[in-house]
């Protein structure tokens, strides 16, 4: 049978007592001292209580019965009584008693031990972990005591002295009679611990490393100045040496102003603030800017002409320009900017063009010519606004905007700086850089220009500005509005030839390592590499074909034998020996060393079909000419567009088909599907300027006549049949003269921009101004008596 007891109940509201424990209890509150009472009465000899958690106001299902030791006063004063557990008792049903205390019957429970096996080998590895865990704290005298328990039970009931643990732990511990349940909580909980301690550990002493570390530096740098100071050296860039050396230089006074209250906070800061290291970084910046530093301009135009005309071949339209633009600077300047009640130097030149046409050539030139530095800022790329403005200097690597660091770099105030590729700057969630770049092109802004590094006003006004690009329309609007647009529409084959023999040739003999007596280029190779073999608006495609023919040149000279290329030259007589001086590369000698030709006029790639009119285009790299192919055939009545065509130019054939049928001129294309396709069908192509030659492809289509093959044509047409302007007129022309084509259909309204055109390009184009597309097809289609004859 059970055996059932009857105790006084102790509440314990912030404490576990388990069995094996002597704590002391203070008796400050009614119910622990009525129990003490009733355990002293002379009724109860063995002076026992029930030890009952309460930490929620309620009583835990399982206590402690424990013996009471002693009765008497803390250090405090106050009443306590120590008592000490034996075994753990499941709470019963309250019964009377004397006194005021609370009498329960409890029945007391025994542990489980099964198997004792796994008890012992558990209990071993618990104590290994207890004992790491106090080496840790060095509590030699609590090791040797838990190293000399040997029952599992009383080990396991010896976590009631962790600190680290829970009430909620000690009291499921208190509520377990299983013993390797007990031991494998207590094993994980004490594990989990320890990994707790060891990153709190290894956390303290990165903390104690890094404050040790400080205050050794701290120390160090005492004794360097102490030392310094008895070798009479002062300390180097120290807040004297600043304000010095700020006193000394020829700063603006708002300039003064600002850098000497940053040595005031230089000289209150501590050497270890992070703050002081970016006073010193930003002064630095402030010291090293020109600010009272700025060359003399020369106004002499005809000099600045002949710079330009030394520099580039053709671009008449733009050397003049420019030319104008240094000559109203020079009498601004001469007059007084204030009395004219402006700043600045106006209009900000945004040279815009295909590539290889020299537009950055362009700003060095300028440069030269004014005698001024000169800085190139590409821009191509940039999405973070801070690149234009610079950063906060309290970010970490914090450097001033692009702007800042190109006066610097360039030694003065007033430099030429190119701003490359304004059309290819973008934006995200960093800024809009188009955006910081209003305040510097605006002429009416630029002159209190804030850096956001520098946070003083920096005035811009006496730097020119110039900026590329290769695409107008990729230009922000605001920002083209504070430009003046300045096209360069490209080269004629003429005045490639001019700069391959006078620019680029010389370059490349150099650069080959050659000298200018080694090679001999004729006239008609240079005018068969731009003409035949390469094709574009600029020149660098040009220049390196020449950088192929050198190099093979090079190898020529240099070898003992010949290369393949060059044994063929010679078996055709072209090239004598391969040490021959100087090599002299010719119309026939290109093949050997460039190859066949890549490009041959595309009237000589046509043939008098029906229905295939030559349309004129501007791209990204210039003018280029374009096909339309159109076809019927039977089945039903349609219209199919191919060829990656935008909207625009669907709309045009859609326009052309419209008006044939309108007309009278659509013939058996009513009644048949027609198929209307531009080649290079993966290129996107769009733009309202190729009407007139949907309209002539399809006229040719439905009357049989096929269209004339040295005609290009451009233009827009509307469902009456005008004619409207378009743009791009001098690059489409330019595109056509280098094709090869003869006659040139162009709207009429468009005739004022023949006046762009080279003289020489006009002298071997027909233009044709027109109005109506009547007249496009008269001269477009070929004659209907020459067909039949």
């Amino acid at each position: 049978m059970t055996e059932t007891l009857k105790l006084p109940v102790l509440p314990l509201t912030d404490s576990v007592v388990l069995p094996g424990m002597v704590v002391p209890i203070r008796l400050d509150q009614p119910e622990p001292r009525a129990a003490v009472d009733a355990a002293q009465a002379e009724s109860n000899t063995e002076r026992r209580v029930l030890l009952v958690p309460r930490p929620d106001g309620n009583y835990a299902a399982v206590g402690t019965v424990a013996v009471l030791e002693q009765v008497g006063r803390m250090p405090t004063g106050e009443p306590a009584a120590v008592v000490r557990g034996e075994r753990r008792a499941r709470i019963g049903s309250g019964v009377p008693g004397p006194g005021a205390a609370l009498w329960v019957e409890a029945t007391p429970l025994d542990d489980v031990v099964a198997p004792p096996g796994r008890a012992d080998e558990l209990a071993r590895e618990y104590k290994s972990l207890i004992v790491s865990l106090l080496q840790r704290r060095n509590a030699w005298q609590v090791i040797d005591s838990v190293e000399s328990i040997t029952d599992p039970g009383q080990l396991a009931d010896t976590a009631g002295w962790s600190s680290w643990l829970s009430t909620e732990r000690k009291l499921e511990l208190l509520a377990e009679v299983n013993v390797i349940t007990r031991l494998e909580r207590l094993i994980a909980w004490t594990r989990e611990h320890t990994a707790e301690q060891d990153v709190s550990e290894k956390i303290a002493d990165d903390v104690r490393e890094g404050v040790e570390k400080t205050q050794r530096e701290f120390l160090l740098r005492q004794q360097l100045a102490a030392i310094r100071k008895e070798l009479g050296e002062s300390e180097p860039d120290g807040s004297d040496d600043y304000r010095a050396r700020v006193e000394a230089a020829d700063l603006p006074e708002h300039v003064r102003k600002a850098a000497l209250t940053e040595v005031g906070k230089l000289e209150r800061a501590s050497d270890q603030s992070p703050e002081s290291g970016w006073i010193r970084t930003w002064l630095d910046t402030v010291l090293d800017m020109p600010w009272s530093v700025r060359t003399s301009d020369s106004d002499d135009l005809t000099g600045a002409r002949a710079v330009l005309d030394a520099d580039h071949a053709g671009l008449d339209d733009v050397k003049e320009r420019l030319v104008e633009f240094l000559a109203v600077r020079a009498r601004r300047e001469r007059r007084g900017m204030e009395r004219l009640g402006g700043r600045g130097s106006g209009a900000v030149l945004s040279l815009v063009g295909p590539p290889g046409v020299g537009k950055t050539s362009l700003g060095e030139s300028v440069a030269r010519a004014l005698g001024r530095k000169f800085v190139r800022v590409a821009l191509g790329g940039v999405r973070d606004e801070a690149e234009i403005r610079g950063h906060r200097r309290t970010y970490v690597g914090a450097l001033p905007g692009r702007i800042v660091r190109a006066i610097r770099e360039a030694g003065a105030m007033n430099p030429v700086v190119l701003l490359d590729e304004i059309d290819k700057v973008g934006s995200d969630f960093r800024g809009d850089p188009t955006a910081a770049l209003l305040e510097v092109l605006d002429p009416a802004q630029n002159h209190t220009f804030r850096d956001h590094y520098l946070e003083v006003d920096l005035d811009l006004s006496d730097v020119l500005f110039l900026a590329t690009a290769n695409v107008l329309e990729a230009i922000p609007g605001p920002l083209a509005d504070r430009m003046e647009i300045v096209t360069l529409d490209g080269y004629t084959e003429a005045e490639k030839v001019a700069i391959a023999r006078d620019h680029l040739l010389p370059r490349q003999v150099e650069r080959a390592g050659l000298e200018p007596a080694d090679v001999e280029f004729s006239e008609v190779a240079l005018g068969m590499i731009a003409a035949e073999y390469t094709r574009e608006a600029g020149v660098r495609q040009l220049e390196r074909a020449l950088a192929k023919v050198l190099r093979k040149v090079a190898v020529e000279l240099d070898s003992s034998a010949p290369t393949p290329a060059i044994q063929s030259l010679q078996q055709g007589g072209s090239v004598t020996s391969a040490a021959t001086r100087p090599v002299r590369v010719d119309a026939d000698a290109l093949v050997g060393y460039l190859g066949r030709p890549r490009f041959t006029p595309e009237s000589a790639e046509r043939t008098s079909v029906p229905g295939v009119a030559t349309g004129l285009a501007v791209t990204g790299t210039g003018g280029d000419v374009l096909f339309i192919e159109a076809t019927s055939m039977d089945g039903d009545a349609g219209l199919t567009v191919t060829g990656q065509l935008g909207d625009v130019m669907k709309e045009s054939v859609s326009i052309a088909l419209s008006y044939l049928r309108s007309r009278g001129l659509a013939g058996s294309l009513a009644e048949r599907k027609v198929h209307v396709h531009v080649p290079a069908g993966a290129v996107p192509k769009d733009g309202p300027s190729a009407g007139i030659t949907m309209t002539t492809a399809l006229a040719s289509l439905a009357s049989g006549r096929p269209v004339r093959s040295n005609v290009g044509m451009t233009g827009e047409v509307t469902l009456q049949g005008r004619v409207l302007p378009i743009g791009g007129v001098k690059q489409k022309l330019l595109a056509a003269h280098r094709a090869g084509l003869t006659d040139v259909i162009i709207p009429k309204r468009n005739e004022p921009d023949l006046d762009d055109l080279p003289k020489s390009v006009l002298a071997q184009l027909k233009v044709h101004p027109v109005a109506d597309v009547a007249e496009v097809l008269d001269l477009a289609l070929e004659p209907v008596r020459e067909m039949a004859a």
